[in-house]
């Protein structure tokens, strides 16, 4: 199982980014895959998940309203669309799955990784 994930880069304040997370490998698409982002001097944090067939959705309380993850392409592609940036969402964002058909807020829960994209929110 492998994850790609892309879309980082600089943004202001108030703007918008899209990550997308593609994934491949045997029975991939049937795995639920969240994002998570880890801060300069800070503990990786949870930010949204989603099912496998895309009817679940969970995110941490700060992203609600601001940030929405939806799956594509046939379950193989992952986005996160980011908008109303602020600084605090300055990170390197993860997406990861996990070995079952929904994914929750624990960071062990989730088996593969991907390389990070970092996302830098200038004020």
């Amino acid at each position: 199982v492998q994850l790609q994930a892309s879309g980082g880069g600089l943004a202001q304040a108030g703007g918008s980014l899209t990550l997308s997370c593609t994934v491949s490998g045997r029975g991939v698409s049937n795995y639920g895959v969240g994002w998570l982002r880890q801060a300069p001097g800070k503990e990786r944090e949870f930010v949204a998940s989603i099912s496998w067939n895309g009817d679940t959705t969970l995110y941490a309380d700060s992203m609600k309203g601001r940030f929405t993850i939806s799956r594509t392409n046939g379950r193989n592609t992952v986005l996160l669309q980011m908008n109303t940036l602020i600084p605090e969402d300055t990170a390197v964002y993860y997406c990861a799955s996990a070995l079952r058909s929904r994914a929750g807020s624990n960071a062990d829960e989730y088996r593969y990784w991907g390389q990070g994209t970092l996302v830098t929110v200038s004020s």
